[in-house]
């Protein structure tokens, strides 16, 4: 088994209202499926980008985004499953609830993990 990042971009999800309730009722439904097939890990959504800290090597915390970035995490699910397309396979059932592009990314293999 491997765990693969499955995330999205800040900013990619400007739902309101009445969508925003249906798109919330989808993703959970998807997170019950992904349970119920012992793959599921954790997940979450970050709040906005301007609200986060930035600690240095030096201990220095500047609380603005690094000016350098183009794109922020907006949210996550962390999965573990046997192979590269059910990581995929997940995460198209993932973008099609969300109604957003997701990226996946295999982790490191950890070995205390």
């Amino acid at each position: 088994m491997a765990r693969y990042l499955i995330s999205f971009d800040d900013g990619a999800m400007p739902f309101a209202g009445e969508e925003l309730a249906e798109v919330a009722e989808a993703g959970m439904a998807v997170v019950r499926e992904a349970h119920e097939a012992g793959v599921w890990v954790i997940a979450g959504g970050l709040r906005d980008h301007h609200e986060m800290s930035v600690v240095g090597t030096d201990g220095a915390v500047t609380d603005a985004p690094p000016s350098y970035k183009e794109s922020f995490l907006g949210g996550f699910a962390i999965i573990d499953v046997p192979s590269r397309e059910q990581a995929l396979w997940w995460a198209a059932k993932i973008a099609a609830a969300c109604r957003c592009a997701q990226e996946v990314r295999e982790f490191v293999p950890d070995p205390l993990a």
